[in-house]
C-alpha cells in the first residue's frame, strides 16, 4: 500500500483537536469550530462565517479543499457555500468556514462541533496554447442538459 501522506505545518489557536481522518478510507478531515461563545444560533437561511483556530501552511502544488458534511446538512440543514472553498498554497490566514442553515428552524453550532472537512488536493497549472480552431467532438457546444433531465 502506497504511503500517500505530506506534511504541512499546522498552527491550532483553538482548544479542539487538529483536524483528523475518522476512518481509514476518509478522504476529509473533519473540521471543528473555534467560537467565542459557547453556542452559535443560526436562523433560517442566515450564513455566517465560522472561525476554527487553525492556520496552515500547503505546501506548493498543493489546495486544501473545504467540503461540507454530510451529516450536519442531513440532521440541521447546514451546508458550506462556496463549496468546494479553495485554500492556496500561499494563504497563511486562519481558515475560516462559510456556512449557511438552510432549514426552516433556527439551528444551534456549539464551539467544537465538526463543521466542514478538509480535503488535500494536488493541483495542476494550466498552460495557455492561443488556437484559432478547437479539435471537433460529438457534442461540440451542447450543455446545459442537451442529453435530457
Amino acid at each position: 500500500m502506497p504511503n500517500n501522506k505530506v506534511e504541512i505545518k499546522i498552527i491550532n489557536h483553538s482548544n479542539n483537536e487538529l483536524p483528523r481522518y475518522i476512518t481509514e478510507g476518509a478522504s476529509g478531515m473533519d473540521v471543528c469550530a473555534h467560537l467565542d461563545l459557547p453556542q452559535l444560533e443560526l436562523k433560517p437561511l442566515e450564513r455566517v462565517l465560522i472561525p476554527t483556530g487553525l492556520f496552515i501552511e500547503i505546501p506548493i502544488g498543493f489546495e486544501v479543499q473545504i467540503r461540507p458534511r454530510s451529516g450536519l446538512a442531513l440532521h440541521k440543514g447546514i451546508t458550506c457555500l462556496n463549496t468546494p472553498g479553495t485554500i492556496d498554497s500561499d494563504y497563511r490566514g486562519e481558515i475560516k468556514i462559510l456556512l449557511i442553515n438552510l432549514s426552516d428552524q433556527t439551528q444551534v453550532l456549539q464551539t467544537g462541533e465538526r463543521i466542514a472537512q478538509m480535503v488535500l488536493a494536488t493541483v495542476e497549472k494550466a498552460v495557455w496554447i492561443v488556437a484559432n480552431k478547437l479539435e471537433e467532438t460529438k457534442r461540440q457546444a451542447g450543455g446545459f442538459g442537451h442529453t435530457g433531465s
